[in-house]
């Protein structure tokens, strides 16, 4: 989401009113990306609170008014590794959705299972890659800096993600051809 530099600029410089303005515009959006995680309404809440917190503590640091929306984001997602830390478990996705967004032809619930089966396969970085460029529509550039790797190493993780889940899928299919 882009917003108003100059209110930006205010909340890095101590403003609490900008910077309370600031996140009642990412308030959906910070929602729907931490519950897309952590699964649970509750957990998300928790985690948007602290994030706010951390984000409050913190503004001043923030060098680039333009990336304000990507440095929360990269804020709330390392909240959501914390509570899913915290609770022990992987990452929860829609797969329904990825599903939708990798193979829009392909919506059957066998699918949607094979597909979160290939996906629990991957390891975290390539699973992430997945999740924030098809599920969240982040630009590369952004996971980027979310994962704080550089730009052709995200490209490289998805590259190689979509090939692991293309193998997997068709071994997958071909079993289940089989097997009926």
């Amino acid at each position: 989401m882009k917003h108003d530099i100059q209110t930006v600029k205010r909340a890095i410089n101590g403003d609490a009113h900008a910077f309370e303005q600031l996140l009642f515009e990412e308030e959906k959006m910070l929602y729907y990306k931490a519950l897309s995680y952590v699964g649970k309404k509750e957990e998300a809440l928790d985690a948007i609170q602290e994030t706010a917190y951390k984000a409050f503590l913190s503004i001043g640091q923030l060098r680039n008014p333009e990336y304000f929306s990507t440095w929360l984001v990269k804020i709330l997602i390392r909240e959501c590794y914390r509570v899913l830390r915290e609770r022990d478990q992987m990452i929860p996705y829609e797969e329904s959705e990825l599903l939708k967004r990798l193979d829009s032809k392909q919506e059957d619930e066998l699918d949607s299972f094979h597909l979160s089966e290939a996906l629990s396969r991957l390891n975290s970085s390539y699973q992430t890659s997945i999740i924030l460029y098809y599920y969240h529509d982040l630009t590369i550039k952004d996971i980027s800096e979310i994962m704080e790797k550089p730009v052709s190493t995200v490209k490289t993780n998805l590259r190689r993600a979509r090939k692991k889940l293309k193998i997997e899928l068709e071994r997958s299919y071909h079993l289940n051809e089989k097997v009926t």
